[in-house]
């Protein structure tokens, strides 16, 4: 399966799939996967409550929002290959962040939720047939492809990485 297409998601998914580089899913966890898992591991507990200013997401709440858009993506990559024809709707990111209440959690137990997160994702990616990939399905009003939705996942991550290089200094 090659990289998606521009015709396989919405301009607004751009800037994600602009972080990701290879032909398909599997090159992405070849080439991203160690480095999204160890990118986390190697925040510094004493970091994780900072935000770089007021009305900001700690790195906690960021990381808490990486793990649910990824549950969020991975569902929709499942029902559009399934061919649930399901419009499925699009989610607050700030509602899921102020409600998932990250501040709680312990850090080393996100971390094994990240890892965990993470390879279902791969797993149920690597289930998905050629034809599954090529599926198109409606995800927050747009029409989208399964294999356009694994490059999201993987831009999204690298995305928050870049922040929290960019912002947090990280």
């Amino acid at each position: 399966m090659s990289r998606p297409s521009t015709t396989e998601y919405a301009p607004f998914y751009q800037t994600y799939i602009n972080y990701t580089s290879g032909k398909d899913y599997e090159i992405l966890v070849k080439q991203y996967h160690d480095r999204l898992v160890d990118s986390w591991n190697a925040i510094p507990l004493e970091k994780i409550k900072y935000a770089y200013g007021p009305e900001k997401w700690t790195i906690q709440q960021m990381f808490q929002h990486v793990i649910d858009t990824e549950r969020i993506f991975a569902y929709r990559a499942l029902a559009i290959a399934r061919q649930d024809k399901t419009a499925l709707p699009g989610f607050d990111e700030n509602s899921y962040a102020a409600n998932g209440d990250a501040s709680h959690r312990n850090w080393k137990d996100m971390l094994i939720e990240w890892r965990t997160v993470r390879q279902a994702t791969n797993l149920l990616f690597a289930s998905f047939t050629p034809e599954q990939m090529k599926t198109k399905g409606n995800g927050n009003g747009h029409e989208i492809s399964v294999n356009a939705i694994g490059f999201i996942i993987f831009g999204h991550a690298l995305h928050h990485l870049h922040i929290l290089k960019e912002r947090y200094d990280i």
